[in-house]
């Protein structure tokens, strides 16, 4: 983690996106995994950060609020904000909020209280949906601090390294 909290989020799916794009952790390929079954699309730049591994057995997920999408395999400077806690088809999973931290209409927003309320319920409502007619359960829970999130990070770095 470099100054002012900001990691390397490498984007999978694209602002706006219905398309499920994944990285082959082996060949590092983009692929397609699915298209979303909802009429909805991701809120926010959708990615993994590299080098961590999740309690879901995959790298840990990270959303970036931008205002225009970028592609699959960008690699972007987020900073980070918090997080999002959820349960996805039964496994605990976390979604860190950051935002774009080389955009200067974001150089004010450093905590997840800087965001307009609204932004955090559309993501919670993204998530709470987005699964529906696959018929998989997905419940969201409480929004945590960046301290709380960074913890996460470092947490999820060395369960990497220790299965790495």
């Amino acid at each position: 983690m470099n100054r002012n909290n900001v990691v390397d989020a490498l984007i999978e799916i694209p602002l706006n996106s219905r398309n499920k794009y994944e990285v082959d952790p082996v060949t590092g390929r983009i692929h397609l995994d699915r298209v979303l079954y909802s009429a909805m699309s991701y809120p926010t730049e959708y990615g993994i950060i590299e080098g961590t591994l999740a309690p879901d057995g995959d790298p840990l997920d990270i959303l970036v609020i931008c205002k225009d999408p970028t592609f699959p395999g960008c690699v972007v400077p987020a900073r980070v904000l918090g997080y999002l806690s959820m349960t996805d088809d039964g496994k605990e999973d976390y979604k860190l909020i950051s935002v774009v931290d080389c955009d200067p209409r974001y150089d004010n927003v450093q905590e997840l209280s800087d965001l307009p309320a609204f932004i955090q319920e559309e993501i919670s409502n993204f998530f709470q949906n987005y699964k529906v007619l696959q018929g998989i359960h997905v419940t969201t829970g409480a929004y945590h601090t960046k301290e709380e999130t960074l913890a996460v990070i470092e947490e999820c770095r060395r369960r990497f390294l220790a299965k790495a």
